[in-house]
């Protein structure tokens, strides 16, 4: 198992520990619970370094980013990310992930720890005839996301960057906690507003230290993959091999505006996706709300009154916030308005639901 520059840290706060994407990272610290109640309060720390990055760097650059991702990245300007997702040329998507315009034929591309060695094959193989620069750098990279409305004030302690002009998926480089060539990043996985930052394993300890001395009197804490997840799915944001894989394209998970035909920019399933765009498509991703009591679960069954099958859960928790069951699922097109009543079998019993818009809070 892979190990981050942060493992004997977690080790020594007494982390749950699991292999995940191959690497051996924190489930939880304090519980499930308090930690995405921290994150939605105050300030939490997760540790992402398993994330990949790849830059994408000479004058083809743009060129390639442009025909794997299916998002504009010819709109950026330098400084700003862009979410996007890179089409599998049959329909399907090879992963989601980040675009970062870092310098003038320069982008990091920042994608899921699980599908590293397939985005890199993929990527690749797509530049065999565009002839970009290509460097794999996920293993020299650590990563943290310092989320939730006091993030911006306990980061501010560590930076003469003014940290409130760096607008949602903009980023800098600059000087942080004493380190220089600090990716600052306005970004996020949890809805909470706050901060990612890249930087050099070398320095992963320092940086670790003086977030966490900074943070001391907003009551800061770690926070594992565990409530990554329920705070992620409270917002109604995909995850890749739950909510969004191979076989499901961006316009059934409702990543249609990431999905931009404009300029008659030429890119991996332009025409099925201009089809789809066109015809519509047989069934969405959408999310529901429990009327009764019960957690929806990965793989659950969903059907309508008379107990046919219309779809099945992709993701699914007890919301934190709500105390409610939540969850996201591919339903049938019929079923996918708004406040539509469906049912999700669970063991043996069939629980109502309520179609609902994203977020979930």
């Amino acid at each position: 198992m892979k190990t981050t520059a942060f493992n004997s840290i977690h080790k020594k706060l007494g982390a749950k520990m699991v292999e995940f994407a191959g690497y051996e990272m924190p489930i939880e610290y304090s519980g499930i619970k308090d930690e995405h109640m921290t994150v939605r309060e105050s300030v939490g720390v997760f540790d992402v370094s398993h994330m990949g990055e790849f830059w994408v760097k000479g004058p083809k650059a743009l060129d390639l980013v442009a025909k794997i991702t299916s998002n504009d990245p010819r709109i950026l300007t330098l400084g700003q990310a862009q979410y996007s997702c890179f089409p599998n040329g049959k329909g399907g998507i090879v992963d989601d992930l980040l675009v970062y315009y870092y310098e003038p034929e320069k982008y990091m591309l920042v994608v899921n720890a699980a599908n590293i060695e397939k985005d890199w094959n993929w990527v690749v193989q797509q530049n065999e005839e565009i002839g970009a620069e290509l460097e794999n750098a996920s293993d020299e990279i650590s990563q943290l996301a310092i989320q939730g409305p006091k993030a911006t004030g306990v980061l501010q302690k560590l930076t003469d960057v003014n940290l409130s002009e760096i607008k949602f998926y903009t980023f800098v480089t600059d000087k942080f906690a004493g380190v220089d060539e600090v990716i600052i990043s306005a970004t996020g996985y949890t809805g909470a507003g706050g901060f990612e930052l890249y930087f050099r394993n070398n320095v992963a300890e320092q940086i670790w230290n003086a977030i966490f001395e900074a943070g001391a009197e907003a009551g800061i804490k770690p926070v594992g993959l565990a409530a990554r997840d329920t705070l992620r799915l409270e917002m109604g944001y995909c995850l890749y091999g739950n909510d969004i894989d191979d076989t499901t394209s961006p316009l059934e998970a409702g990543l249609g505006w990431i999905t931009k035909f404009n300029n008659g920019r030429e890119f991996i399933d332009r025409e099925f996706l201009t089809m789809q765009k066109n015809e519509g498509v047989t069934r969405r991703l959408r999310g529901f709300v429990l009327n009764g009591r019960g957690i929806p679960r990965h793989g659950y069954e969903l059907v309508n009154s008379d107990g046919e099958t219309i779809g099945e859960v992709t993701s699914g928790t007890m919301s934190p916030v709500l105390n409610k069951g939540i969850g996201m699922g591919y339903v049938a097109k019929e079923y996918s308005a708004f406040g539509t009543g469906i049912f999700v079998k669970i063991r043996n019993k069939v629980i109502p639901a309520e179609i609902v818009k994203f977020p979930f809070i």
